[in-house]
């Protein structure tokens, strides 16, 4: 077994944001150089999440409002309440509550076979980094693993 890892930074412009990373993907595994075995696409973040869906803005557009009524930005979340909570603030810490249950609904990886060095999708899937939270530096890892 080979495994090789690869990681990107990605700059969010807004949230929900909907990021298709699957061209940066499918050339990790073609730098990867492994012929059979799979793919982990990974978010290094609990308020930003990997999917797998389609790339049909109307779709992403349903997605986004699916997302805040599952979990409202505006609701009444403890994790927001500043003058009671205590575990793990920072100084620019924001009221971000929502976006970790969000990403309750998504995750943080995906997998991907990759069979004759390429992944095996179906028609219309996409991978996605989706922020959930605010604009900001992410990283999002690949990792390749096979022979």
């Amino acid at each position: 077994m080979i495994s090789k890892s690869f990681c990107k930074r990605v700059d969010t412009q807004t949230a929900p944001e909907f990021i298709d990373i699957t061209d940066w993907v499918a050339q990790c595994v073609a730098d990867s150089a492994i012929a059979d075995g799979f793919a982990v696409i990974y978010s290094k973040h609990t308020t930003a999440a990997v999917k797998i869906n389609e790339n049909e803005p109307l779709l992403l557009e349903d997605m986004a409002v699916f997302l805040e009524k599952m979990s409202p930005r505006e609701n009444g979340y403890k994790h927001n309440d500043f003058e009671i909570r205590t575990v793990n603030m920072n100084e620019d810490e924001s009221p971000n509550g929502h976006a970790h249950l969000q990403h309750l609904l998504l995750g943080t990886s995906e997998t991907v076979p990759v069979i004759g060095g390429e992944m095996q999708f179906g028609t219309y899937q996409s991978i996605f980094f989706i922020e959930l939270d605010h604009p900001r530096p992410r990283e999002v890892m690949v990792q390749v693993v096979g022979e």
